[in-house]
């Protein structure tokens, strides 16, 4: 910046952005209401740093566009005015949509500030590849010794809940696990020697072994899907993917004799959802979710749609397959439907879905740009993380809930920056 009287101001907000950035991993581990707290203070410094020099050239960024049309019309359709009707769940439900814009606040100040150079993204890497590493080694030493290095046992059916008291290891180390693992995978493949191969090898089966005995299902699928995507994109890596997948698959044939709380979960409890999906508690949710969906088709029933619909007897109808008259009735909801595009048709009903999946999209195109000319390893596992977490056809937390949602805006604001700031050849 030049000297001038405003540039003192202009390096302390920086500063402070910077250090609540570099805070965000430890916090999402381990105090969410903290990390709230930060991702607010970085997004103050962000616009009063915009203010102090006048550079508002982020607004023409086209993805911020469909953000901000998102949540404009997630606002208007959570104001409660009865009389349209619009936002049934009151002013709680408008005051959530509101403050939604805190993230995509965090995703613009990641890509335009904060991330701008390369020395603050290669920390960001160092700060979640050790995220990943506190997760897996506390998975590996509760599934040894049936307790986490903090002294809590697995959770329920054997799930290895990682460094926390409760089964969520498995969905932050899903987003995490193949940014962390795959550059100094590429890294070692480079160097074409049998020894940097076999620990290229053994990094990468490490971390689809330590997703197969977390035993969360969806997360490792998200996995594998973007290890996939990894494959697709990476020619050299193709082998080594292969050869994780089929590891992967035979610690799984194995797992009732060596892991049989993973088996359980992974495969028996697994296959009976998905024979009886209809009554599942997803496929109950589901079908009372496009339920909502039908009856609120214009302007949804604002933020948290579902969760103030779903309870209703209007909204109660037979499953899918008809055996369930009530579809199970009340007892069955929860506050999300476990699929961002359901929660984005519940919430903002069919034009809120096509501005959340335009959003979608305008994210996506930037991460891949240049991807398959140039596949850059760490481009290419943020790509991944993100297209995994925007895939439809998943169960998901809820978009904005913490950890999960700051993780993933943390991964979008990093993939965002590493793409606007590469080396131009």
């Amino acid at each position: 910046m030049p000297g001038t009287t405003e540039s003192r101001p202009v390096s302390i907000v920086e500063n402070i952005a910077l250090t609540g950035v570099m805070l965000l991993p430890l916090l999402l581990l381990h105090a969410h209401g903290v990390a709230e707290v930060a991702i607010g203070v970085v997004d103050l410094c962000f616009l009063a740093r915009c203010a102090l020099t006048r550079e508002w050239a982020w607004l023409r960024t086209r993805w911020v566009w469909f953000a901000a049309a998102w949540w404009g019309w997630l606002v208007i359709c959570s104001l409660p005015i009865p009389a349209f009707p619009l936002g049934e769940g009151g002013p709680r439900s408008l005051v959530q949509a509101m403050a939604t814009v805190r993230f995509l606040l965090l995703v613009v100040a990641l890509e335009w500030l904060v991330l701008r150079t390369p020395e603050a993204r290669r920390w960001i890497y160092r700060l979640v590849a050790a995220s990943a590493v506190w997760i897996g080694l506390n998975s590996v030493i509760q599934d040894i010794f049936g307790r986490n290095l903090i002294g809590w046992p697995p959770g329920p059916e054997g799930v290895l809940t990682g460094p926390f008291g409760t089964p969520r290891a498995g969905p932050p180390m899903a987003r995490i696990i193949i940014p962390a693992v795959l550059p100094p995978v590429a890294s070692l493949l480079h160097h074409r020697d049998q020894r940097a191969s076999a620990g290229a090898y053994a990094l990468l089966l490490g971390g689809v072994v330590i997703m197969v005995l977390i035993g969360q299902r969806m997360p490792l699928v998200l996995t594998l899907f973007g290890l996939l995507i990894v494959a697709f994109l990476i020619r050299r890596l193709r082998p080594l993917v292969l050869t994780a997948a089929i590891a992967g698959a035979l610690l799984l044939a194995a797992s009732p004799i060596v892991a049989p709380s993973a088996y359980y979960r992974l495969v028996d409890k697994f296959s009976t959802q998905m024979e009886h999906f209809a009554i599942s508690p997803y496929g109950q949710l589901y079908a009372r979710a496009w339920q909502v969906a039908l009856k609120n088709p214009i302007t949804g029933m604002g933020f948290d749609g579902f969760g103030t619909g779903c309870p209703r007897p209007a909204y109660f109808r037979p499953s899918f397959d008809g055996s369930q008259p009530d579809g199970g009735g009340a007892v069955i909801c929860w506050d999300h439907p476990h699929n961002h595009y359901l929660q984005a048709l519940d919430d903002g009903g069919f034009v809120g879905l096509a501005l959340f999946s335009a959003m979608a999209v305008a994210w996506l195109l930037p991460l891949g740009r240049g991807l398959w000319r140039d596949p850059q390893p760490r481009r290419v596992a943020l790509f991944a993380a993100i297209f995994i977490q925007l895939w439809p056809i998943q169960s998901t937390t809820a978009f904005t809930s913490m950890p999960v949602g700051g993780w993933f805006f943390l991964l979008l604001g990093w993939g965002l920056a590493e793409s606007r700031f590469q080396p131009r050849s």
